[in-house]
């Protein structure tokens, strides 16, 4: 009040005594309300000062965490004709329990006998094969022979042309006593001729050294004719000895060729046997493939391929099959958004189809019919629908899942991320912005290395 007026009545006011509210009749009803009001505010300022979870959540769907447990389809290993099934819908099967019986329908694969066919076929390729070694083996005895030959051959030859050298030596030898006799008996000629013209020798003496000259003369001929003729010998000889070795090479180098042309049909009846074999093994595995086997443990869920007489491809379905254990997971897509809040090792909260709950998302420990997971593998490629897949295992430290899961079925995970004020949380909702995701321990960090440049600094 700016108190303006001379008068005062401060005092009197105060004397009165007034109590308005006092002197107002509220209703029950209002005071009730009021009293609720007030307490209502008084726990929502409480409640804006508790903590609160931060989460997100993403839908998902029950799978196997091994990828042998998943469901699969059994495919036909073989084109055929289905001849009989031998188990329903529903059944239960062990590994290696037969499902149902193929028939050929490839003309090649028809015959009854094939496989029998083959491995007679392969006893004789390897029959041949073993005549081709043998011949072989053959050529190479004659080969060591001819070369034992061809070495007696050469040292013959070379006998003989010592020999002829020999005969030589020996030839001139005689011929240079020969043509000795033969001057003898012209000296002796002259001296009984001139003897005889004197008259101091008759005739017959002359007649007898001329004839003793003419057989010296023609003896020195004939020993000339021999010494040629050993020479001839020689050349012959030493012929013979060139060509040995290109007469024996050329028999070797043919034993050689048949040899090496009765291994290549060795070898190549030896490829046919393996290839044979390999055939008879293959077509007695293929024999096996028209009966088509439960892969591994498990249920009968769908036949694919029903009735009988029906043709399936190579590679066609022909039932689906559900393993009978396995350890369930949880597929869930997150949002690009919300992929940089998930890492590996990090607790999700499910709930499946079919299981009632009552979820506090930001208070976990007061929500019922929850299953806690931990999240095991996080994909790096976007699916078609620009989601993530998030795989989340049972988490070892909680109540296990429940054993009526069955691939397939939905959920919807709840992961959990840092702890927050409730009016932090309701502020960072109201300007939508991201839930904090940064690591404690790397703020600490940050800030231990602030503070001791700040120390070094100061130093």
């Amino acid at each position: 009040m700016l108190n303006l007026s001379q008068q005062r009545v401060l005092q009197n006011v105060s004397e009165l005594g007034l109590k308005s509210m006092e002197r107002i009749n509220l209703p029950t009803g209002q005071r009730m309300f009021r009293r609720w009001v007030l307490s209502l505010l008084v726990v929502g300022i409480i409640l804006l000062f508790l903590p609160w979870i931060q989460n997100f959540r993403a839908k998902g769907k029950v799978t196997a965490l091994n990828p042998a447990s998943r469901p699969q389809t059994v495919q036909s290993s073989i084109p055929g004709r289905v001849e009989a099934w031998y188990v329903m819908e529903g059944d239960t099967v062990l590994k290696g329990d037969t499902i149902a019986r193929l028939s050929e329908i490839k003309p090649e694969y028809l015959d009854p006998q094939l496989v029998a066919r083959t491995g007679r076929t392969r006893d004789a390729k390897s029959s041949s094969a073993e005549g081709y070694l043998a011949k072989a083996q053959a050529l190479a005895n004659q080969a060591k022979q001819t070369r034992q030959e061809r070495d007696l051959s050469l040292s013959k030859a070379k006998n003989k042309l010592e020999q002829s050298l020999l005969y030589v030596s020996t030839l001139a030898a005689d011929l240079a006593q020969q043509e000795t006799q033969v001057e003898i008996a012209n000296y002796q000629l002259a001296r009984a001729d001139s003897l005889y013209r004197r008259g101091l020798k008759p005739l017959t003496d002359q007649e007898a050294k001329r004839l003793k000259a003419r057989e010296a003369t023609a003896k020195l001929t004939a020993l000339r004719n021999k010494l040629d003729q050993a020479k001839t010998d020689v050349e012959q000889s030493k012929l013979a000895i060139q060509t040995v070795g290109p007469e024996y090479n050329g028999k070797l180098s043919k034993i050689e060729s048949d040899r090496q042309s009765a291994l290549t049909a060795y070898y190549t009846s030896v490829g046919e046997v393996e290839k044979l074999n390999s055939q008879e093994a293959s077509y007695t595995i293929r024999q096996d493939f028209e009966h088509i086997l439960a892969p591994q443990d498990g249920i009968i869920a769908k036949v694919l391929k029903p009735g009988l007489g029906e043709t399936v491809k190579e590679g066609d379905e022909v039932v689906s099959i559900l393993p009978s254990s396995f350890i369930p997971a949880v597929e869930m897509f997150v949002d690009p958004f919300n992929l940089p809040l998930v890492k590996v090792g990090e607790e999700a909260r499910f709930l499946f189809d079919g299981w009632p709950a009552i979820v506090f998302s930001g208070w976990p420990g007061l929500s019922y019919g929850t299953f806690v997971g931990e999240i095991a593998a996080v994909d790096n490629i976007i699916d078609s629908k620009g989601r993530y897949r998030v795989l989340v295992k049972p988490s070892s430290n909680s109540n296990p899942w429940p054993q009526e899961l069955r691939p397939g079925s939905g959920a919807e995970g709840v992961v959990l991320l840092n702890r927050v004020s409730v009016w932090y949380e309701l502020w960072r909702q109201l300007n939508a912005f991201p839930p904090d995701y940064y690591d404690p321990k790397g703020e600490e960090e940050k800030d231990f290395k602030a503070k001791s440049r700040a120390k070094v600094l100061a130093k």
